[in-house]
């Protein structure tokens, strides 16, 4: 298993502080945007060849992890 912690940093410096893949400029949302709109892992390796494998699980990671720790409270009506 991948550790997002490795690949993934916030830097108020870089895109105004979206999580990108460390040592680069593409955010964690794009790659996972790219996913969206079917585009397959090995596209996005061919497309973006300083990406590694793992660098693609550790955004997937991320969101995961983000979207785990997201609570919701109902409003009462």
């Amino acid at each position: 298993m991948v550790d997002w912690n490795e690949h993934i940093v916030i830097d108020p410096a870089i895109l105004v502080g979206k999580p990108v893949i460390k040592g680069t400029r593409l955010a964690v949302e794009f790659i996972i945007s790219l996913l969206a709109q079917g585009w397959t892992e090995s596209e996005i390796l061919r497309n973006y060849p300083g990406l590694t494998h793992d660098e693609v699980l550790a955004c997937l990671g991320y969101a995961g992890a983000i979207l785990g720790a997201e609570k919701v409270y109902p409003i009462p009506a």
